[in-house]
C-alpha cells in the first residue's frame, strides 16, 4: 500500500489482519497511524504497524481494536513531537499547531457502541479526515472546527493527537 487508506471496510478480509479479525472490523488505529505517517512524508508498512501494535497489547492482540493512546506512545517513541488533549474546546488549537493529528472518539447508535481513530489535519478548505466513515471514497471534510463536527454528530470520550514533523 503506497497511498491514504479512505475506508477501511475496502481492505479484503484477508489481508492485513489484525489479531483474529479483519482490519475491516478492528484496523482504524492502525490506519490512522499509517495515514499520519503517509501525511507526514513518511514510509509506512501495514504489516509492520499491525504487528506492533498487537505487541502492545499481548492478550488482547488487536481483537479489541487499539488503545486510545496507542498512537501517541508510537509517535513519542519514533521521535516525533506529540500532544495529546481530552479538551474538546482546545482542539482546533492543536489541529491548527500540528502538522497532523488522530483522533480517537467513541459513538452510539442506538444500544450499539463502538470507537473509532481517525488521521486529520487541516488544508485550506478547512479539517479534513482520512477513513472516516464506513462508505469514505477520499478525504471527508469536517469544516472549521473539530470541536463543532463532534457536538454535530455527539460523538463522546474524545482523544486528539497532535504530531509535528521531527525533521
Amino acid at each position: 500500500m503506497k497511498d491514504l487508506i479512505y475506508c477501511q471496510k475496502e481492505i479484503p478480509g484477508d489481508q492485513c489482519r489484525y489479531g483474529f479479525r479483519t482490519s475491516a472490523d478492528t484496523g482504524c488505529g492502525w490506519i490512522a497511524t499509517y495515514n499520519a505517517l503517509r501525511l507526514l512524508g513518511y514510509r509506512a508498512e501495514p504489516d509492520d504497524l499491525i504487528r506492533m501494535y498487537e505487541r502492545m497489547l499481548p492478550l488482547v492482540h488487536g481483537n479489541a481494536g487499539t488503545t486510545m493512546l496507542a498512537p501517541a506512545l508510537c509517535f513519542k517513541k519514533w521521535g516525533f513531537p506529540v500532544e495529546v488533549s481530552i479538551c474538546r474546546e482546545k482542539y482546533d488549537d492543536l489541529v491548527n499547531s500540528s502538522d497532523v493529528c488522530i483522533l480517537f472518539y467513541r459513538w452510539r447508535r442506538k444500544w450499539k457502541l463502538g470507537a473509532h481513530f481517525v488521521a486529520l489535519h487541516r488544508r485550506e478548505e478547512g479539517i479534513v479526515g482520512y477513513n472516516t466513515y464506513t462508505n469514505s471514497q477520499g478525504p471527508d471534510r469536517y469544516g472549521e472546527s473539530l470541536d463543532g463536527w463532534l457536538r454535530e454528530r455527539k460523538y463522546f470520550g474524545s482523544v486528539l493527537i497532535g504530531i509535528r514533523d521531527k525533521r
